[in-house]
This record gives C-alpha cells, sequence and structure tokens, in this order.
C-alpha cells in the first residue's frame, strides 16, 4: 500500500443480474478478511449497491462516471485510492458496454483490467465464447473470469477448458440465499438481517485462484490537481434528512457540501425530529418514504418544522422521495393513502412500472448540473414546472423540477460535484 499502488480491477458481466454486487462484495470481504486495504467504487448512478459494498470492504463507496462525475474527477479518485489501498476494485454497470458511457468506456479511459462475471449456472464451455465476445467487441483488457453459480469442480473444469488464454480468477457456487431485492434494487443494508454473516458466507464461497489474482500488476495512476471550490456555502447550516426513508445520498454530495464551507446536521424525519433549529437550507434526499407512509404521516413535529421552515423561506431541496414527503400525499403500492406535509400541491403514487431512468442535467443560473433519475411513483399535480432537465446522451426533455416560494422539488437526483456553484444555489448560496 502506498508510492507501490494497488491491484485494480472492474468487475464486469454480459448483462444485470449476473452476480456483479455478489462476486465484487465477496472479492472485496474476502481480501479485507485477509488484512488487505480494499476500495470499492460503482460506476455509474447508483444509491443502493454502494452501501452493501461499503459493508462489504468497510470503507465509503464513491460513485464513477465519465459524464456525471467526470473524467479528472474519476481519475482523481482512482490515484487517491490507489494511494490509499492494496485492491481497488470497481462494480460495473449493466452489461458491459451498456449505456454512454458504459463500463468498457470507464476501463478503456483508466486502462482497468476486466474481470468478467458469468452465470454459468446453465451454461459450460459456451462460457468461453462470451468471454471471448466480451473482450475482442470493445476491446478491453480481460484480466480473468468470475464464473457464478458454479455447480461443482468438474463444472468449474469445463469453463476454465474454454477460456483459452484467459484465467478462471475465481468460481461462486450457487447462493442459498440471495441479496433481497425491491422495487429500486438491493434493500439497504439495515434491512437485511445477519448481512455480515452472508458477506462472510460469500467470501468464504469464493474460491480464489491466488497466482491469477496476484499476477495483476499493482498501479499507481497519475493524480489530477484538486479544483478549487468556492466556500459560497461558509457560515451556513444545512439540515440533512437521514434516515431509512431519507437514504440516497453520494457521499461525494456530503464532502462537496462541505468543502462549499456548510456545516452539516442530520435529522431523521421517522423518528419525528424537527429540522434542526437554526438550519440556513434543508436537504431532503431520495429514499423510500412510500415503505414508511404511516409513520410518516404521524411524524406531526416534523411535518410542522418543514411548513414553518418554508414559512420562513429557508431553501428547501426535495429530490425524488424528498419531493414525495412534501407533496400532499403518497399513495404506495398498496393503495393505501397517507397525508405529507403539503408543501408542494400534488399527490404522489406507487405505480408498478418504472416511470423514469437515467442520466440527466439540469441548467441553473449557475451551470449545468449533472446527475440522475430512477423512480417508479408519479406526481399528479396542475403546477407548472420553472424548467425541465435534459436526458443523456439523448438530449430530449427529462424530469420536471417545481418550485414553490423556497422549495425546489424534483425526481432529479444531483450530483452536486458536478457543477459545486449550482449545487450551492439550491442552499442559498450566492457568488
Amino acid at each position: 500500500m502506498g508510492t507501490l499502488g494497488a491491484r485494480m480491477a472492474l468487475v464486469a458481466a454480459i448483462a444485470s443480474n449476473q452476480g456483479k454486487t455478489s462476486v465484487t462484495a465477496a472479492l472485496a470481504r474476502k481480501l479485507a478478511r485477509a488484512g488487505q486495504t480494499v476500495r470499492v467504487f460503482k460506476a455509474g448512478p447508483d444509491f443502493i449497491d454502494p452501501m452493501i459494498l461499503e459493508r462489504a470492504s468497510g470503507a465509503s463507496v464513491h460513485s464513477l462516471d465519465l459524464w456525471m462525475v467526470g473524467a479528472d474527477a474519476c481519475r482523481r479518485r482512482l490515484a487517491q485510492a490507489a494511494l490509499e489501498a492494496d485492491v481497488v476494485l470497481v462494480e460495473g454497470v449493466m452489461g458491459l458496454y451498456d449505456g454512454d458511457p458504459s463500463a468498457a468506456d470507464l476501463a478503456r479511459a483508466f486502462d482497468l483490467p476486466v474481470l468478467a462475471v458469468i452465470d454459468a449456472a446453465a451454461m459450460a464451455q459456451t462460457a468461453g465464447a462470451v468471454v471471448l465476445g466480451l473482450r475482442d467487441y470493445g476491446p478491453v483488457r480481460m484480466a480473468g473470469v468470475v464464473a457464478n453459480r458454479i455447480a461443482s469442480p468438474g463444472h468449474a473444469r469445463m469453463v476454465a477448458a474454454s477460456l483459452r488464454d484467459i484465467p478462471l480468477l475465481a468460481t461462486l457456487p450457487k447462493q442459498a440465499q440471495r441479496l433481497p431485492e425491491r422495487h429500486l434494487g438491493l434493500v439497504t443494508p439495515d434491512e437485511v438481517a445477519g448481512l455480515d454473516a452472508m458477506l462472510d458466507a460469500l467470501a468464504d464461497q469464493l474460491e480464489l485462484d491466488h497466482a491469477a489474482w496476484e499476477a495483476l500488476a499493482p498501479r499507481l495512476p497519475a493524480a489530477v490537481p484538486e479544483p478549487a471550490i468556492a466556500p459560497l456555502l461558509a457560515g451556513k447550516t444545512v439540515a440533512v434528512a437521514r434516515d431509512a426513508a431519507f437514504c440516497f445520498l453520494y457521499p461525494a454530495n456530503l464532502d462537496t457540501l462541505h468543502a462549499l464551507g456548510a456545516q452539516l446536521r442530520y435529522f431523521s424525519p421517522l423518528a419525528d425530529e424537527p429540522v434542526p433549529a437554526g438550519a440556513d437550507a434543508v436537504w431532503l434526499p431520495g429514499g423510500y418514504p412510500e415503505l414508511h407512509g404511516a409513520v410518516l404521516a404521524r411524524a406531526a413535529r416534523w411535518q410542522e418544522s418543514i411548513r414553518a421552515a418554508h414559512r420562513a423561506s429557508v431553501p428547501i431541496l426535495a429530490e425524488c422521495g424528498g419531493m414525495m414527503a412534501v407533496s400532499e400525499s403518497i399513495t404506495d403500492k398498496e393503495g393505501l393513502t397517507w397525508p405529507m406535509a403539503a408543501l408542494l400541491p400534488g399527490r404522489t403514487r406507487m405505480q408498478a412500472r418504472l416511470a423514469g431512468l437515467g442520466a440527466q442535467g439540469v441548467r441553473l443560473d449557475a451551470g449545468e448540473l449533472r446527475g440522475h433519475t430512477f423512480h417508479y411513483s408519479q406526481l399528479d399535480t396542475a403546477l407548472e414546472p420553472v424548467a425541465w432537465t435534459v436526458k443523456h446522451p439523448a438530449n430530449v426533455r427529462g424530469e420536471a423540477v417545481y418550485r414553490v416560494g423556497s422549495l425546489t422539488a424534483s425526481y432529479f437526483h444531483g450530483f452536486f460535484a458536478s457543477h459545486p456553484a449550482a449545487a450551492a444555489s439550491l442552499f442559498g448560496g450566492r457568488p
């Protein structure tokens, strides 16, 4: 660890649901238990997988994305991680070549060797054709294969023989227990009973070819200077809702608010905690308010405190689940309707179909704030938007942005580090 750099790899697959998160978590936990310092990143916009990977590795998990985060910031994160750790893992998104930018674009931009996760439950020798196609289509530098859902040592030997010059770096048997999921992906770590035991079991069952792993030469990417951030929120206190209903926070967003000079104070609407006294701005991040409708509906102190902040013209940013919590009501998947804080005229309702997904940006007076959207609810409102996000890379209209007094609300999740001054403007920061 340190001047020699770290072994680095991007964990990818042919599609979603191949086991990338399980493999990345198992490898991170296995190496961390062996005494190595592990840093894990997640490619693309995501909130929930990083929570699982943070638990597996013992360190914060940041996002890497050439568009939303930016190439320089990605390189800076990777270089810092290589200085601090023995191992740097990046979990890909969807299939290796899916999206614009894709996980393959990320691998090529930073010369990250790829570990291909193959769900081998219903194949044997065909695994070689799949992996060779993944390698050559881009191409990418293929460092090895992790075969998931292997049935027996004989099955593993057949897969290994099919790979030609690519090593079978690890195998993982079929799991009796999977990481549980819901409509936005995996459930959050605090909701999974025995998660650490599950991660330990995955690490125990991951059969790692240590010689193949150690053949990955440690690397130390060149550092990129950190750009100066003007302290546009110096002296301001930003109250941040943070609990099981408001848990979708990029670590980089918190870092950016600190860099802007803000003091952060956390509070829990689920615990009926009011907005902290003296807060200069309030951030209501996304999460799962629809799962906690009854509790939030009874949280009278919280509801009155956010209304009081609104009456006092305190800047309030409500993102996705945060917007749902300040609408008039939420109708959950069971059809039950729960009254909310009603700062925003309109009602939100859950639906079975995905309502919004993908990278987007919004043009603010200070510049373009980039981010993404991912939601299964709809807001029914007669309120006219003050702006719209723009989808990337399609360059078509995306999510509505609403403003009611000091409240800014949207399904859009902003990545504050993409334009700190634009993010600061949402909390009352002025150049």
